[in-house]
């Protein structure tokens, strides 16, 4: 597929939005590829087999979230034929908003590429032995060739395959499950409700514990941050051929996220009941993250096996080559092409995202091996905690841009170092590098919760003291200028 559609890459339009041709269909299934990823395959799993259904919490704020973006986000990012989600910041804040925003959506996708190949790398080294550096290494280049090769293109058609095959081999695991328990579907849910395996979180309000509160406040702001600033959703906004392309793709990808999800931590209570009836000493001494990649290399024939390595590698890989594509388009259009190497011709900003493509995809390999030496509960709570902690400001930019006409960039530049120093304090809190008497008792999903809400109230504060109107129009730009919106080209 990369080097079939190599050969369209002879322009940047074409490599980074595929020349805003897609159907919404395919940017749907694309978009749930993208976020199943390997935390999806292995993560959730994990966290259902060492805990409970605390962590699905999050996801189950997708939908409402899809509504506001369906009606008031797409159609900001699809006027003027915008590639980057940070171009409106430019237009609505200024060039220092959005040089902001891009830098820490970067640092962001890196983190998270470097989380998902080490995931996809624990089943392939416990199946082929080799070392978990050398799987790394190996799945690493293999993304980056055929992501570099086929651009968005290569991106979104390979994710709509590798969806189905994900949800293919996680259906075969749990009928392999329910096939070997000698109580069957029923022993599933009688084994798994009296461990109280399907637990939603406690209901108590307390900022130091995961509690059901807790995890839907993260999943409000997570999902806000994805909708409205991250480059995988804007970028597939961008390449929808049309605004109503866009908007079913949003629509697809919601209908079908929340049951994948839930179908996965169904997976981990699955393997929890299944060595709960069935026990095997190896098992204890397994982290949970192991759990599922052991089950498949143990208890699945060779054949069908080998087709649910795929199906984890297919998470991996629909993750990762978003990412990478992701990250170079950042890179150019925010960054080389308006700041540093201003006034080339469209070939020399192509190689130029290529050439970023290729840096990003050794970071993500570097960043995995990093990952594979590091101590955690589970990858889908560290994964929680980067989103926390290394998400910054940028679902208040966005949500304090599309609704208020009192803050202006003056506002914003304010209120932007204050939240940033209290977003680093709270880093360092959360790690464990402050001294006892400065730090204090707050879980790290918090981190992103708290930053984001006192850099709004910061922001709005200011505006309201200042009172006075921004000193830029911003027809098109706010829910409530959206009417004049119709005076600007739509496409």
């Amino acid at each position: 597929m990369a080097l079939y559609f190599s050969k369209r890459n002879t322009n940047t339009e074409e490599y980074f939005v595929g020349g805003r041709s897609f159907p919404g269909w395919a940017i749907g299934i694309s978009l749930l590829g993208t976020t199943i990823s390997s935390v999806s395959f292995l993560a959730f799993p994990a966290a259902a087999y060492a805990l409970d259904w605390r962590l699905l919490v999050p996801n189950l704020c997708l939908p409402f979230v899809a509504i506001l973006a369906i009606i008031v986000f797409i159609p900001f990012f699809r006027r003027a034929k915008l590639t980057s989600a940070f171009e409106y910041l430019e237009d609505r804040y200024g060039s220092v908003v959005r040089l902001y925003g891009t830098i820490s959506y970067i640092l962001l996708a890196l983190l998270r590429v470097g989380k998902f190949l080490f995931l996809a790398s624990i089943p392939l080294s416990l199946f082929s032995g080799l070392p978990m550096p050398t799987v790394i290494l190996l799945l690493g280049i293999f993304v980056a060739f055929y992501t570099i090769l086929g651009g968005i293109d290569a991106v979104i058609w390979s994710d709509v395959i590798q969806t189905i095959v994900l949800i293919v081999g996680g259906l075969i695991c749990v009928g392999f499950i329910v096939w070997k328990l000698p109580g069957g579907i029923d022993q599933i849910f009688e084994v798994a409700g009296a461990s109280n395996k399907f637990h939603l979180g406690s209901t108590n309000w307390n900022l130091s514990e995961r509690t059901f509160w807790t995890v839907t406040l993260l999943g409000i702001f997570s999902w806000l941050t994805n909708y409205s600033a991250d480059q995988n959703f804007i970028q597939r906004y961008a390449a929808s051929r049309s605004t109503r392309d866009a908007r079913m793709a949003t629509a697809t990808f919601s209908l079908l996220a929340v049951p994948t999800w839930t179908f996965f931590f169904l997976i981990g209570t699955c393997l929890f009941v299944f060595y709960s009836v069935l026990p095997d000493p190896h098992v204890a001494q397994l982290e949970a993250d192991e759990v599922f990649p052991f089950f498949i290399l143990s208890q699945i024939p060779a054949g069908l096996a080998g087709l649910i390595i795929a199906a984890v590698l297919a998470a991996a890989m629909s993750s990762l080559d978003s990412s990478i594509n992701a990250v170079a388009t950042l890179t150019v259009v925010d960054l080389i092409r308006p700041r540093f190497i201003k006034g080339r011709g469209d070939g020399f900003y192509l190689k130029a995202a290529k050439l970023v493509a290729i840096l990003t995809s050794v970071i993500m390999i570097l960043l995995a091996w990093l990952f594979s030496n590091m101590p955690k509960e589970s990858m889908a709570d560290l994964g929680w905690i980067v989103v926390s902690v290394f998400g910054g400001c940028l679902v208040g930019l966005f949500m304090l841009g599309f609704f208020s006409t009192k803050v202006d960039n003056q506002c914003v530049l304010v209120a932007l170092p204050i939240a940033i120093l209290l977003n680093f304090y709270l880093m360092l809190n959360t790690v464990g590098w402050l001294p006892q008497e400065w730090s204090v008792n707050i879980h790290a999903y918090w981190v992103g919760i708290l930053v984001n809400i006192v850099f709004v109230c910061l922001a709005y504060g200011i505006s309201l003291i200042l009172g006075k109107p921004p000193g830029k129009q911003l027809e098109g730009l706010t829910i409530w200028t959206r009417e004049n919106t119709r005076k600007i080209k739509t496409v």
